[in-house]
């Protein structure tokens, strides 16, 4: 009815200051649909404000990430989970495993950074001036790291500290020899066999699931 009372006189804009944060999690993921449904079919720009990082990410054309009062991006859904601009970004929107670094060279578009687990990775250099000892983040979202029974590639050794079934995935936290906390998401079928607490293995990633960050104070 409230939503009615709003479009009738047809506004140009609509805010949403956290709408569905007082429902159960089945009536939210339903009106998130309806939401969408309506807003294209009255074709008014609807402004969502929510702390719910999966609703922004499922709901939105395009996002703004705000810290301190200060927007730190803008750009889809898309854009913002894959590529973001910061470190606050990256962990603010999705889980994300951010791995401590130093630029190592600088090769054109390519930068070849020394993580502080212990190995050495090039990735493509984001849209700032990275220079050689700057201190640096990796980030992986923990649905792109794998377990490797055998090292190959980049790959670290992990100490497994919980294993947590949740249906579809199996969420591990992880700590590399260096102190650097990951979590990891696989199917079960994905999952070493055994797989628990003290258990050591090697986690990697494919060339493209590595994004790199600027150091605090730069942007990309």
């Amino acid at each position: 009815m409230a939503l009615a009372r709003a479009l009738v006189n047809y506004p140009s804009a609509l805010l949403l200051d956290e709408p569905l944060g007082a429902l159960d999690l089945q009536l939210r993921q339903a009106m998130q649909m309806e939401l969408k449904r309506i807003q294209r079919e009255v074709g008014i720009t609807f402004v969502h404000v929510t702390h719910d990082q999966e609703e922004a990410l499922g709901m939105s054309d395009r996002m703004a990430v705000m810290n301190q009062g200060r927007v730190e991006q803008i750009g889809t859904p898309e854009e913002i989970y894959h590529s973001p601009a910061t470190v606050f970004v990256a962990g603010f929107i999705g889980g994300a495993n951010l791995l401590p670094a130093t630029v190592v060279e600088v090769h054109g578009t390519t930068v070849a950074v020394a993580l502080s687990a212990g190995a050495r990775v090039d990735l493509p250099a984001g849209g700032w001036s990275a220079r050689a000892s700057d201190r640096v983040t990796v980030m992986v979202r923990p649905e792109r790291l794998r377990f490797d029974a055998v090292p190959a590639g980049v790959a670290l050794p992990a100490i497994v500290q919980a294993v947590a079934f949740q249906g579809p995935v199996m969420r591990c936290s992880l700590r590399t020899r260096d102190g650097t906390e990951l979590v990891a998401r696989v199917r079960p079928e994905q999952a070493v066999p055994g797989l628990r607490p003290g258990q050591e293995l090697h986690i990697s990633w494919d060339a493209d699931a590595a994004r790199l960050l600027p150091p605090a104070g730069d942007a990309s």
